[in-house]
């Protein structure tokens, strides 16, 4: 760099000339946001680009200005990505930084004109909307892949039955497919939603100034073009001020958390001796430091865990936000480390999840032999169902189906035909074809139950959604 460029790139505050006195240097390190919102360096730079560039249109800059502040800024971007950009310890936060870096690249009277007509309040709105439209795309894909090993899984292994619950109590026989599948209509869900919610984050505030607007009219409309935005923010008070966005993704992270933490929770009770249903691999195993025969599954239980932790970021995002009053306040300040945490847990659990899942192995004789004649009682009942008995009457009946066989030691396939015809007179030999577990789940052929048919017809809506 030479000489006069060196003396032109003196770091000043963004703020500096309406003071005096010396700012206690422990303000200004509990001011800064430098060590956590430099995750936006790219964000930034692009949008000081299209800034320029709109600039440059209102006649603010002239066209060699212009470059000179396109390319500076790229290599200011270049350095970030390549590690090698040093910050200063007078950099209170990423847009400091680099109009710092940017006018020590190209002198401080052109980089000087960058911020005209520009406040941090809408450039930090913008950077945030465009890290996490970016970011957020990224979770997509990853939360597809999920749900792409989900339906794999269910179509390879359709044959496997296994009990129901409800209450955590055994209640009717289903397809372990069938189980597999109702996460992936959670997750699919959970998709649905954050692609409603990136479309709702994807509105330009640039050119909303501090809070009244811009002055220097800078086409709104070709930076919201420039950067991929859908659209500009209408109202410049609520372009700086609004970050529902923020506190819909930590929503969209806490309920995707949610559904996470439940799956998981399955599973640790399947994997247990009691169950015996299914085991991890050991590449998402741990041991017990004393106990030689553990085989823990931490994985599962960490997604458990972290979904408290999310839950933690989105309350306490919403405590700051709800007393502030409107446009901006330097509480808003606080949004990014809640935002950028539960955006991490969430990457990271992700690709966890698919790889437990991936390599899971299923036991299905234990899942078949964990099925009893109780869990066939509405089977009974439906059997008198068809030949014309009221639903209310029926059930009764295998209720007290289901209590002789208990009272009596047995199962309820070995209470004798008489003992059937006792509790009513419809009951034929043909009864005892009611205990048979495939026929039951095959008997579920409603749109969205338990049978080979209506499995598929899940796979393949999945599948279609998929592609």
């Amino acid at each position: 760099m030479s000489e006069h460029l060196q003396k032109k790139a003196k770091t000043v505050s963004l703020w500096g000339g309406r003071f005096t006195g010396k700012v206690d240097p422990l303000m200004e390190k509990f001011n800064a946001s430098i060590s956590f919102d430099k995750r936006m360096a790219q964000a930034d730079v692009v949008g000081s680009q299209a800034y320029a560039k709109a600039l440059c249109l209102s006649g603010i800059i002239n066209e060699k200005e212009r470059d000179a502040l396109v390319n500076g800024l790229q290599q200011v971007g270049e350095e970030w990505k390549n590690g090698t950009f040093e910050i200063s310890p007078r950099d209170e936060d990423i847009h400091t930084a680099n109009e710092r870096r940017l006018t020590e690249i190209i002198g401080s009277d052109i980089g000087g004109k960058l911020h005209t007509g520009r406040s941090r309040n809408d450039q930090v709105a913008t950077d945030i909307r465009i890290w996490l439209r970016d970011e957020a795309r990224v979770l997509l894909n990853i939360l597809k892949e999920f749900i792409k090993c989900i339906v794999e899984r269910a179509k390879k292994e359709i044959d496997v039955l296994m009990p129901g619950y409800t209450h955590l109590q055994r209640a009717q026989p289903i397809r372990w497919s069938h189980w597999l599948l109702s996460y992936a209509f959670y997750f699919k869900a959970d998709v649905e939603r954050l692609e409603q919610l990136i479309s709702r984050c994807n509105r330009l505030p640039l050119g909303s100034g501090a809070l009244a607007g811009n002055p220097f009219t800078v086409d709104r409309e070709f930076l919201a073009k420039e950067l991929g935005f859908e659209d500009v923010v209408p109202n410049s008070l609520y372009g700086v001020g609004d970050r529902d966005y923020i506190a819909e993704f930590l929503f969209w992270s806490s309920l995707t958390m949610c559904h996470l933490s439940r799956w998981a929770e399955d599973l640790i009770i399947y994997s247990t001796a009691e169950f015996n249903f299914v085991v991890l691999a050991d590449a998402y195993s741990t041991g017990s430091s004393l106990m030689p025969q553990k085989k823990n599954s931490d994985s599962l239980e960490l997604i458990r865990g972290k979904s408290g932790r999310v839950f933690g970021d989105m309350t306490g995002f919403l405590m700051t936000l709800k007393g502030l009053p409107s446009t901006y306040n330097k509480d808003l300040q606080e949004d990014k480390e809640p935002l950028f945490d539960a955006y991490d847990t969430l990457n990271g659990v992700l690709q966890i999840s698919t790889g437990v899942l991936a390599t899971l192995t299923i036991k299905k004789d234990n899942m078949l032999k964990a099925l009893s004649p109780d869990m066939l009682a509405t089977d009974l009942a439906e059997y008198l169902v068809r030949k014309g008995v009221p639903f209310r009457e029926t059930h009764n009946i295998a209720g007290r189906a289901v209590r002789l066989a208990e009272e009596r030691g047995v199962g309820m396939n070995e209470l004798k035909l008489e003992d059937f015809q006792n509790l009513h007179e419809l009951f034929t030999e043909d009864v005892y074809d009611i205990f048979k577990y495939e026929k039951s789940v095959e008997n579920r052929n409603a749109i969205g139950g338990t049978s080979r048919k209506t499995v598929e017809a899940q796979i393949a809506l999945l599948e279609k959604w998929l592609n």
